[in-house]
């Protein structure tokens, strides 16, 4: 086992590479299912979750060449119609595959999944848009077992009670090559829902207005193999600006945008970050960071990946800050670990009142979650004193070369292997 080890006190500066998207790769690369032609994928991170997902691939019978950040897949013949618990209870994005599994091979057997403990996220949605679309579904001992009609999928008007980008991508993956017509209103309209549809769209499937409420999808009969290059990551993007204002640094983000962040730049300029766009991306620095109350929402609203970071920013303004999570039940894990390094942080149900301004003093955490695990570095990098941050597995799912990218910044951070772990 491992642990992560970080004397604060030093402001970033430098520069820093933003990674491609985890959450816009993991469902791209379940688009390889849907044809019996190489997809090739640029720009995919190393993460800890990309090789879960092809594992997954790798025992349906998906051909890999593996040459992160390239990636071709490739699926002649489907080897296995069933996506294990083993493997989907480690990532909750493996349940992806439903989509492809019904919409072109007709079947499919899935674990209910697993992931971060932030909260229920049933998929209940997921299955609604696909019985709707025309599938059959059971549920035995855990697995969702779904057929699709011996003519296949139908095209359907598919209302989501709830914004769910999952669902979307799913429902996306299974009615691209159903007959007819499909509509998902109330739709998620994420960036990466936006990227899923560039990247159909170029294996000539028809999906029009993905990043609107309302996204229309024509099934084909077929598609082809296609080049995609998977988006930069915008909460990756969100995290190391936040990262240089803790630190009361100054880093450049290359190969990423401000316009990836548009709420989360206005909402941090008014707490005090100062943004100046480069060519090849921006710079982020802090000002006079004040204490500003947020709520998290679906996009364009504040991101809910963001909001740990966020919080551990917020501990060093000066004021008082109101924190609100709408998405996720269970996502004030990080605040007791903050709270042993000297963070003030009440919790009210839903709202996190964080009085700002108190100093951070280094000391042993445990992540629990991939974006609280980051909260947890950045507190660190800002903290007197010696951080120990425990169970980085979380880490590893989401941030591809961390200590790396902050290390070249100037942080005092290393990975240690500790002994009887």
């Amino acid at each position: 086992m491992h642990k992560i080890r970080i004397l604060g006190g030093q402001p970033l500066a430098g520069d820093i590479t933003i990674s491609g998207a985890k959450n816009a790769a993991l469902p791209l690369l379940c688009v390889s299912l849907l044809t019996d032609q190489p997809m090739i994928f640029k720009n995919v991170p190393n993460l800890a979750d990309i090789r879960t997902l092809l594992e997954l691939l790798d025992q349906h019978g998906v051909s890999i060449n593996d040459n992160l950040p390239d990636l071709t897949l490739c699926t002649h013949t489907l080897k296995s119609n069933t996506a294990p618990y083993e493997i989907v209870r480690r990532m909750r994005a493996s349940f992806l595959v439903l989509g492809p599994l019904l919409g072109r091979h007709g079947s499919g057997i899935v674990s209910l999944p697993g992931g971060c403990a932030i909260g229920t996220r049933p998929v209940d949605l997921h299955l609604m848009g696909l019985e709707k679309l025309g599938a059959s579904i059971q549920l035995e001992s855990g697995y969702v077992h779904a057929t699709a009609p011996s003519n296949g999928l139908r095209g359907a008007d598919i209302s989501m009670p709830m914004i769910s980008v999952g669902a979307t991508e799913n429902v996306m993956l299974a009615a691209v090559l159903a007959k007819g017509t499909t509509r998902i209103i109330n739709a998620a309209r994420e960036p990466e829902i936006i990227d899923l549809a560039k990247c159909l769209n170029a294996m000539g499937a028809r999906v029009e207005h993905a990043g609107t409420d309302t996204i229309i999808i024509e099934g084909v009969d077929t598609l082809h193999g296609a080049t995609h290059t998977v988006q930069p990551d915008r909460i990756e993007t969100g995290t190391y600006a936040m990262a240089a204002a803790i630190t009361r640094g100054e880093v450049t983000l290359n190969e990423t945008s401000l316009d990836l962040i548009p709420t989360v730049v206005s909402v941090l300029e008014q707490a005090g970050m100062i943004f100046t766009p480069t060519e090849n991306g921006f710079k982020a620095k802090a000002g006079n960071l004040k204490g500003i109350d947020i709520m998290t929402e679906p996009f364009p609203g504040f991101s809910t990946d963001l909001q740990a970071q966020f919080m551990a920013l917020m501990t060093l303004a000066t004021g008082a800050s109101m924190i609100t999570e709408t998405i996720f039940e269970n996502r004030f894990m990080h605040v007791p670990e903050l709270c042993r390094m000297g963070a003030n942080i009440t919790v009210h149900g839903s709202s996190a009142l964080v009085r700002c301004g108190t100093p951070l003093k280094g000391a042993p955490v445990m992540a629990t979650d991939i974006r609280a695990s980051i909260s947890l570095v950045m507190a660190g990098l800002a903290a007197q004193g010696e951080t120990m941050i425990d169970r980085i597995y979380h880490l590893d799912r989401g941030y591809e070369t961390v200590e790396d990218k902050l290390r070249n910044c100037g942080a005092h951070i290393e990975r240690i292997a500790v002994s009887g772990d």
